[in-house]
């Protein structure tokens, strides 16, 4: 099995260079049944890693454009009247689909954000009260320009806690851009890939994800980790339970893409960052999320043996 994930790993690296551990995030966040949400500025990849994992795992995808003006019906669709039959009749919107791109979630009204809400959590959407179910296995990837970025509407907490994971991709490293400059365009690179795994093997792979082996010791240290985010007064706010099942289930899945069948306090520490970044608040922060430090300060004063 870890032949087949590093495949699909080093598939996705053809055409998102230099990325490995954001493609390995990625790739844990869709074995852990997640969401995944992408920040960064605008042309450093996050839609072409979207479109590429779409490729390998062979999933129905579509992509949707966010946009001031856009409405939820644009994104769930709308029941649309049938002359013929002189019935409504419901039209499906991109929602409906495997893989969605999300693309800038942040530059749209909170309402058209809401649509998604029901989808992400429920794996279904309600129209006039009928509750329609979306394809398995469903995964949103949404990218978000830096809200310091014009025409942005920030993300409120409800939605941010439906996200699994949050990453960034940054900058190239040298050796990167420079396959880049001279290279094939990406868009080239990308209509080359084929899929590794299929739907049945895709649905095996998070079954096993879930079949994991945690410790006493691990899920103490969980606990632990947990505890500190709501007794610090350093945060507005700790870890919800949803972040904290968050937290577990990725490290699960970081232990299964590494081959091992049981977690290692490693693995939490390696997933910590994209996990809880996006879920706390400093106090003294009044503008945005906290970034990666405050995950080291909390792998810092949180002991792995109680």
């Amino acid at each position: 099995m870890r032949s087949v994930i590093q495949e699909t790993v080093d598939l996705v690296g053809r055409v998102v260079l230099g990325k490995e551990r954001q493609i390995k995030l990625a790739i844990a966040c869709l074995l852990s049944e997640g969401h995944l949400l992408i920040e960064d500025m605008p042309g450093m990849g996050k839609t072409t890693l979207a479109h590429a994992l779409g490729k390998v795992f062979n999933l129905s995808y579509n992509r949707i454009q966010f946009t001031s003006d856009i409405l939820p019906a644009d994104i769930i669709g709308a029941p649309v009247f049938d002359k013929g039959n002189g019935q409504f009749v419901f039209h499906e919107g991109p929602i409906f689909n495997q893989l969605i791109l999300a693309d800038e979630i942040n530059r749209t009204t909170p309402k058209s954000q809401s649509a998604l809400l029901e989808a992400m959590e429920e794996r279904q959407v309600t129209v006039d009260g009928d509750s329609m179910p979306l394809p398995q296995p469903f995964f949103v990837i949404a990218t978000q320009n830096p809200s310091n970025q014009a025409g942005t509407f920030p993300l409120p907490e409800s939605q941010l806690d439906r996200f699994l994971m949050r990453i960034e991709l940054g900058y190239p490293d040298p050796v990167a851009e420079r396959i880049l400059l001279q290279g094939q365009d990406r868009r080239v690179v990308l209509a080359t890939l084929g899929n590794t795994i299929n739907l049945p093997k895709l649905l095996e792979l998070q079954a096993q994800c879930k079949a994991v082996k945690v410790s006493e010791a691990l899920l103490d240290y969980i606990q632990r980790i947990i505890a500190y985010t709501r007794e610090t007064s350093e945060l507005t706010h700790g870890l919800s339970p949803r972040g904290g099942m968050a937290l577990l289930s990725s490290a699960r899945s970081w232990a299964f893409i590494h081959d091992r069948n049981y977690v290692v306090p490693e693995d939490v520490q390696a997933v910590l960052p994209s996990v809880v970044d996006h879920r706390l608040r400093e106090s003294s922060d009044f503008t945005d999320h906290v970034g990666s430090a405050l995950a080291q300060r909390l792998l810092a004063n949180v002991d792995v043996v109680g």
